[in-house]
């Protein structure tokens, strides 16, 4: 099931990141859009819903973002952006990543598709000509 949002302003990210949070079944959370689309202010809106951490900055340079909290869940924040193969996602341990039963919030995933897990969730975001962002989560 997809469940799709009209987003006017950044402030109704926080009902969408709520949605979101309430109804993950998964831990591979992959995030598709556009540069600039607003995939990294997604997740610091989702971040404050699943572990109340609100800290977060895009992982383009450092590949991976680790983020804790008191609270038990870790949270692994990916940008594979920068890769040009598979073989450089293997040789930063994506695998392990995925496997580690932790949250996995990974932007650019497409890269790495022939090795996510198909328990996984997608959020797309789509930039309007009208400033507007559409949502899709499934």
């Amino acid at each position: 099931m997809i469940k799709k949002f009209t987003i006017k302003k950044e402030s109704e990210l926080t009902d969408v990141a709520k949605y979101v949070s309430d109804n993950l079944k998964y831990k591979i959370i992959l995030l598709l859009g556009d540069m600039g689309s607003g995939k990294t202010t997604f997740v610091k809106y989702l971040m404050k819903e699943i572990i109340n951490y609100d800290a977060v900055n895009s992982p383009t340079f450092s590949l991976v973002n680790e983020y804790s909290t008191d609270q038990p869940e870790l949270v692994y924040h990916m940008d594979l952006y920068r890769l040009e193969t598979i073989e450089e996602a293997l040789n930063i341990g994506i695998e392990e990543y995925l496997e580690s039963g932790h949250i996995n919030l990974i932007e650019w995933p497409q890269l790495i598709e022939p090795i996510i897990p198909k328990e996984s969730h997608k959020i797309e975001i789509a930039l309007l000509e009208t400033g507007e962002r559409t949502i899709s989560f499934s």
